[in-house]
């Protein structure tokens, strides 16, 4: 279904109104969570970072490593289990309740393809929020990281600002980007599938939602993994 859902991405026409209908949706679904997740990851990794900087002698590179673990690991897991819990188990249980309704098999029987004209707008639109909310919580935990290092622990503007770019470049910021369109994308097939594949009732979506959310979650993580130590070998870490 990977395959066959990505290879309809591609193929014209493309669902252009079900897209914007299901951004709006998986928007309208995520955006809350991502606010009150974004706060409290900034402050948790700034505080964090800045008592470790400070024991160690390196205050003046507390934003430096806060930026790094906020781009590199945190916005796109947190954009990962935001798209995972919530955008995908909506998915599911939208097409689950479909599936029990017999509305997909109504569909195949219309000649009408489901993963071309349900699946893949989703997948598109999940991967497109999953690319935002990745800056959302990237601007917020800066933003945060900010806040309690300077603020808070009483830390140099001047050395926060200027450690930006002492560690972090831009292709820890593309990573993130991908990373994040990554885990929109391979959320949203998960859902789709445990959706489509749903049976025995009301009951048996509940199964496949809560399957999916699961299942989402463990194939983030590995493939968050994956990708970090293949980034690390391909652009090794700028030293000082």
């Amino acid at each position: 279904m990977v395959v066959e859902v990505t290879k309809r991405i591609f193929t014209r026409p493309f669902q252009v109104r079900e897209f914007l209908e299901q951004a709006w949706f998986v928007t309208s679904v995520t955006l809350m969570p991502t606010i009150m997740v974004s706060i409290p990851f900034g402050a948790v990794i700034s505080l964090q970072v800045g008592n470790l900087t400070g024991q160690l002698g390196a205050q003046s590179f507390a934003g430096a490593t806060a930026v790094l673990a906020t781009v590199r690991e945190a916005a796109p897991m947190a954009a990962a289990m935001i798209i995972a819990g919530a955008a995908g188990s909506a998915i599911c249980s939208d097409l689950g309740a479909r599936k029990i309704r017999e509305e997909i098999d109504a569909m195949e029987v219309l000649g009408i393809d489901p993963l071309e004209r349900l699946v893949a707008p989703r997948v598109v639109a999940t991967m497109f929020v999953a690319l935002m909310i990745n800056g959302i919580v990237i601007g917020t935990g800066i933003g945060g990281g900010y806040f309690f290092t300077v603020i808070v622990q009483g830390g140099s503007a001047g050395a926060f600002l200027s450690s930006f770019t002492a560690l972090a470049s831009l292709p820890d910021l593309y990573i993130a980007m991908i990373k994040a369109i990554i885990f929109g994308w391979l959320a949203a097939i998960i859902g789709a599938y445990k959706g489509l594949n749903a049976g025995g009732g009301p009951s048996g979506v509940g199964r496949a939602v809560n399957e999916s959310v699961i299942i989402a979650f463990m194939a983030l993580f590995f493939l968050n993994a994956v990708i970090t130590a293949i980034y690390f070998q391909v652009a090794p870490p700028v030293g000082l």
